[in-house]
């Protein structure tokens, strides 16, 4: 006779404030999903320099690799404020394994995308690029004119782009300059999607 497993005992919810770091690099044993929020995973070099891999969104798994028993090499560090289950992969339902396997489909094409903007365009694009992949997060608000801004520092944005806040300070000045976005303290307002678009290569 089998012994049955009760999913609840190895199911949890926790919520994080913006700014806690919810996993750093080591051994890897859960597997996670956000349901509310938004958390970056980012990695730290020799240097101390940042950059951000990837954002997961609610619905969204990360920490895939505690199913393989590999180690992890981020920080998953939440940037809005956040609930997120945590659970055993050894207990996860034919539907659950399938969520999983879709979201792992999504994140390799967003990674390639990721890749292809690092590698082949101009950090102006990128930054363009980052701005509208941002829309639709928890990082995303209107401001009392009815305009889309995203609720990011310099610093993050650099990390996202493979640059160092300096540079992109100066592109976002320029960007500014040119009326594409508005730049303040911890946001940037998105005056012009179209430009960014056709800047982006998306339009």
């Amino acid at each position: 006779m089998s012994e049955t497993i009760d999913k609840q005992e190895f199911t949890q919810v926790e919520t994080f404030a913006p700014g806690e770091v919810i996993l750093q690099p080591g051994a890897a044993a859960n597997l996670y999903r956000v349901r509310t929020g938004l958390v970056r995973l980012h990695a730290v070099d020799d240097d101390g320099n940042g950059l951000t891999l990837r954002y997961v969104r609610p619905g969204s798994f990360f920490g895939e690799e505690s199913i393989a028993g590999l180690p992890r090499k981020y920080y998953a560090e939440s940037v809005a404020n956040s609930e997120v289950e945590i659970m055993s992969p050894a207990v996860m339902n034919e539907q659950e394994n399938l969520d999983l396997t879709t979201d792992l489909a999504k994140a390799v094409t967003e990674l390639y995308r990721s890749l292809g903007r690092l590698s082949g365009k101009r950090l102006k694009s990128r930054i363009a690029a980052e701005l509208l992949e941002l829309r639709g997060s928890a990082l995303a608000d209107k401001n009392e004119d009815g305009d889309q801004l995203i609720r990011i520092t310099h610093d993050d944005l650099a990390a996202a782009v493979g640059s160092v806040r300096e540079t992109v300070t100066k592109v976002v000045g320029e960007l500014s300059r040119q009326g594409m976005i508005a730049s303040g303290y911890g946001k940037i307002v998105l005056r012009d999607i179209d430009a960014l678009e056709t800047l982006a290569g998306t339009g």
